[in-house]
């Protein structure tokens, strides 16, 4: 694991155990399990030709780039075709967002990134703005605000985390 700061960092994991800072791990090592923690983030898994990637994608790290980071990481690896999968985070119908962020944020990525609350204020739309970077990504369509069955600190203030852990068998 390492400690996520909402950034674009990337770290190889060839041993367990703490690895410094950043949001994304890959590995090239077999049965070696790695994983992010999320609570409102998005988690996303990422498969390619013998590595493996797990990201922990809040909003600041999208904007950081911590997807293409891990990607442009996993391809210096050996990875060809990379698979994505988007795991549960909050969705736009409960993700209000200040507009200046939000102009910022879709400048880079595109309209489709702006959505609207349930109560009718502007909102980020976190899978839209994933798939702006990965747009084949499967995606689970639970929101963790308002979907049971999941942890959100922003509808809550839970302190408990998802995570997405992933691993190559040998």
């Amino acid at each position: 694991m390492v400690r996520q700061v909402h950034g674009a960092g990337v770290v190889v994991a060839d041993r367990v155990g703490h690895l410094g800072d950043g949001d994304a791990i890959v590995t090239v090592t077999p049965d070696l399990p790695i994983a992010v923690r999320v609570a409102d983030c998005a988690p996303i898994a990422l498969l390619g030709d013998g590595v493996v990637g797990v990201v922990h994608a809040g909003w600041r790290g999208i904007v950081a780039g911590v997807i293409p980071a891990a990607l442009d990481t996993m391809r210096s690896l050996g990875a060809g075709d990379i698979r994505a999968v988007l795991g549960p985070c909050i969705h736009a119908e409960c993700y209000e967002f200040g507009a200046e962020e939000l102009e910022r944020i879709a400048a880079e990525l595109g309209d489709g990134v702006r959505g609207t609350t349930s109560w009718g204020t502007p909102a980020l739309d976190v899978p839209a703005a994933i798939g702006a970077h990965l747009p084949d990504v499967e995606h689970e369509s639970a929101c963790t605000a308002c979907a049971g069955g999941y942890w959100s600190f922003r509808a809550r203030g839970d302190e408990e985390r998802q995570a997405v852990v992933a691993w190559l068998e040998s």
